[in-house]
């Protein structure tokens, strides 16, 4: 039990939103690493996926900005579990794309709304520029659809936890 004391202490949770944002960001970087160092062009699920890891850098901050307010962690945790399965749901499309177990039209519409232009405001990052159907090999030939389906997986598990967790903390413990 010490353990969940301990993740429910405000500089813990601290940590864990700054981390997240690491997380995220070092993510992004590997993206465009692989678009712009190795040449592996990104496809609209692919770009989903940045679009996803850009949002948990925003609910990051956000979850940075009221993790003090008793009920600001459950709502931030909420918002990033949302993500989560987001993410989840676009790297299982992108993984069974990948496989040829999900056949679905993967055009080069990016499909966000008018007012949420990303791929007109930082074309660099957020512009398609292939169809689906491959990512590249990793390490030990790991694709990166499989490495997002575990890491989405992994990331899903743990909100799930950690909201449980700050749910508790509010009406169980007080």
């Amino acid at each position: 039990m010490e353990i969940f004391k301990k993740l429910g202490e405000e500089k813990t949770q601290q940590y864990y939103w700054v981390g997240l944002i690491i997380f995220s960001l070092a993510l992004e970087a590997s993206a465009l690493f692989y678009q712009y160092v190795l040449d592996y062009l990104p496809c609209v699920l692919c770009i989903h996926v940045r679009v996803y890891l850009l949002g948990l850098i925003l609910v990051s901050i956000f979850g940075l900005l009221i993790n003090k307010y008793r009920f600001g962690r459950p709502l931030a945790h909420s918002l990033s579990l949302a993500i989560y399965i987001g993410l989840a749901e676009r790297s299982y499309q992108l993984l069974g794309t990948e496989r040829g177990f999900v056949f679905s039209e993967c055009n080069m519409e990016l499909g966000l709304p008018a007012w949420l232009a990303l791929d007109q405001w930082l074309p660099s990052v957020f512009q398609v520029h292939t169809s689906c159907g491959y990512t590249p090999v990793l390490l030990f030939g790991v694709t990166m659809a499989e490495a997002l389906m575990l890491l989405s997986s992994v990331l899903v598990i743990a909100g799930v936890t950690v909201l449980m967790h700050s749910l508790y903390i509010i009406f169980l413990e007080h």
